[in-house]
């Protein structure tokens, strides 16, 4: 009897061909990539770096670090730096003058080296003072437990 009158669905035979297999998106996997890496961009604390390395001595206190406040550094080798900017002593003193007239910057953060000389520290404070600064922060790292 005919399928077609008998009103049963034809029979398909088995095809030679292969199956189809199920392709494989990376885009999902490429999205979630990108989200993270935008996540940890925005969390990501973004800091400047220091112009020259300076490790600060150690210190048992702790204070809080006012961000607006302009820093100085002065390194092991006696290297002077304003806001990142490295300089020679008497442009240093010229430029500290200018942003306390200019900015009334009176609060400074002094970031001096460990290893630098007792006597070089005492100097610069004393540069800072005489441009008018009026309130000076020695940035230092809190001591080993």
């Amino acid at each position: 009897m005919n399928a077609r009158l008998s009103g049963m669905p034809p029979q398909r035979l088995a095809s030679s061909l292969p199956p189809r297999r199920a392709r494989v998106s990376l885009t999902p996997l490429i999205n979630v990539v990108f989200l993270l890496m935008i996540f940890f961009m925005l969390a990501g604390r973004i800091a400047a770096t220091d112009p020259f390395p300076v490790e600060p001595p150690r210190s048992a206190a702790a204070g809080q670090i006012d961000s607006k406040e302009t820093v100085v550094l002065l390194g092991a080798d006696g290297t002077l730096a304003l806001d990142g900017q490295v300089m020679d002593e008497d442009a240093f003193a010229a430029a500290v003058a200018d942003r306390v007239k200019a900015d009334g910057a009176s609060a400074f953060r002094f970031k001096a080296d460990g290893k630098a000389e007792a006597t070089r520290v005492v100097a610069i404070m004393e540069t800072l003072r005489e441009a008018g600064v009026e309130k000076l922060r020695l940035l230092t790292l809190p001591a080993a437990r």
